[in-house]
């Protein structure tokens, strides 16, 4: 037991060092230590301060009425904020690096603006970012790099050293590889209607071509041959977006407006990126998975396998609410009432309704199309969580993946699986939709268990994967697939 005298009553507090380091007490007091100036929390891994230098406190007023400030390392103000130390950590971090990514050259640099070593930094990263430090940086590079190549007339070199690229070899080669165009041909797609996107050798095109042909009623998405079209709202109005998979790429044409603008031109690319699949890589999944005997044969059968993800985040937000508990081929016909009823005019296609729309529509109307009250409640609700600002589903994948699952969760009439549904179809790389019912199946025959395990036991399952388990889940959809 350890004793340290209240600053305000000459009893001494009595508690435990080991059961304040696990967290016990916090919430109950703080630790100010007069010779730092700084409060804790009782479970600071700090260095043990002299006890005449530390005074008991019973709230973050009394800290701070004596002069005392927040320790940097356990973080007793987001604490009592509600708010969680990495979360804030890693967020706060990837806004200075978006700021000035010349900054920092490399996770060293990283790891030293947070005040974390190298490894916590890993850890940081794979929770919130789901890749490794080093390839955040190329990302987050990248995607300063095209905004500035957009709105600015800066020479391409000087948009590579100013996003922090070391050569102008190293920014051709990495802008290529995430953005599949070179940045002189993503510069040139501001008043075109035409672009290019190269095709990693190996691309498999019929998943890609199956998954959005998958109501052949829809509205706002159809496969002809090797062509999706998708017709998405855009700040020029409606559009239809047209993918031809042919040898040489992805050649892309817009219907329905003339030439692009910048902003039209960056959403739209961004949109064929995720509809194809190539907002993710596979290759470090793949590679690792070649080690482990249990998954290396079943990778191994659908080499270049990706992930397509839906256009837009709230395109996402509505197909996984709509397909709560539902087969795909329902909630397909589910989709298409709001679709027709409130999607914009393109062509013989209509867009995915805005969430202003959605709203407009109220539960009470969708409740007379098929839906169920307590879905039409759900569905019109997120909607208003989006209509009105609270939920910015667009941007959730640029932030902390451990904050995007919370927030999605705690709106009304969204649990685990439907989250993580939708951070899945929404670009994360490491989101398992735990419930899933063919995901616990395929599970349970891969491992050779006696019994489908519950939504627990497929997290645990599913842990080794980490920080590919979206992928992951895409390949044991296909096995789960191909047995039925």
């Amino acid at each position: 037991m350890s004793y340290i005298p209240h600053m305000r009553t000459p009893e001494p507090f009595s508690w435990d060092r080991a059961e304040a380091r696990a967290g016990k007490f916090n919430g109950k007091f703080l630790i100010g230590v007069l010779t730092t100036g700084i409060y804790c929390l009782p479970s600071c891994t700090a260095r043990q301060p002299k006890s005449e230098n530390v005074r008991i406190l019973r709230t973050e007023d009394e800290a701070q009425a004596l002069g005392l400030r927040a320790c940097k390392r356990c973080r007793p103000d987001l604490f009592y904020r509600g708010e969680d130390e990495d979360i804030s950590l890693f967020e706060g971090l990837a806004a200075r690096v978006r700021t000035a990514p010349y900054d920092f050259p490399d996770a060293p640099a990283l790891a030293k603006a947070a005040g974390v070593s190298l490894t916590k930094l890993g850890d940081l990263f794979r929770g919130h970012a789901h890749l490794a430090p080093a390839a955040w940086l190329r990302r987050e590079r990248v995607r300063v790099a095209s905004h500035r190549l957009l709105e600015t007339s800066d020479r391409v070199l000087e948009v590579g050293y100013a996003a922090g690229f070391e050569s102008e070899s190293v920014f051709h080669r990495q802008f290529l590889a995430l953005m599949r165009m070179t940045p002189g041909a993503y510069r040139a797609m501001n008043a075109a209607s035409v672009f290019l996107l190269h095709l990693p050798a190996g691309y498999r095109a019929q998943e890609i071509l199956a998954y959005h042909a998958r109501d052949p009623e829809s509205p706002t998405e159809r496969v002809e041959g090797s062509r999706i079209f998708k017709a998405l709202r855009t700040p020029q109005g409606p559009v239809a977006l047209e993918l031809s998979l042919e040898s040489d790429g992805a050649w892309a044409k817009v219907h329905g407006i003339g030439k692009m603008t910048r902003e039209t031109a960056a959403l739209l690319h961004n949109s064929a990126l995720r509809m194809l699949g190539l907002n993710n890589e596979v290759t470090a999944f793949e590679t690792r998975m070649a080690k482990q005997q249990q998954f290396a044969s079943l990778v191994a059968k659908r080499r270049g396998l990706r992930l397509p993800t839906t256009p837009t985040g709230f395109d996402g937000l509505c197909w996984a609410i709509i397909g709560q508990q539902v087969n795909v081929k329902f909630a397909a016909a589910l989709r298409r009432e709001i679709l027709n009823l409130a999607g914009e005019k393109v062509g013989d296609m209509r867009t995915h309704p805005a969430p202003e729309k959605v709203v407009d529509l109220s539960a009470a109307r969708l409740a007379k199309l098929r839906y169920s009250r307590a879905k039409a409640e759900y569905l019109v609700g997120a909607a208003n969580e989006v209509a009105e600002g609270r939920l910015d589903i667009e941007k959730l994948p640029q932030g902390s993946a451990i904050a995007a699952e919370r927030k999605l969760t705690a709106i009304r009439g969204i649990g685990k699986w439907t989250a993580r549904y939708t951070m899945l179809r929404g670009g994360f790389a490491d989101a398992v939709p735990c419930g899933d019912s063919a995901l616990a199946t395929v599970l349970q025959r891969l491992h050779k268990l006696q019994e489908r395990p519950g939504a627990e036991h497929v997290e645990t399952l599913m842990q080794e994967l980490s920080p590919h388990r979206s992928l992951a889940t895409a390949h044991l959809w296909a096995s789960y697939r191909d047995a039925a």
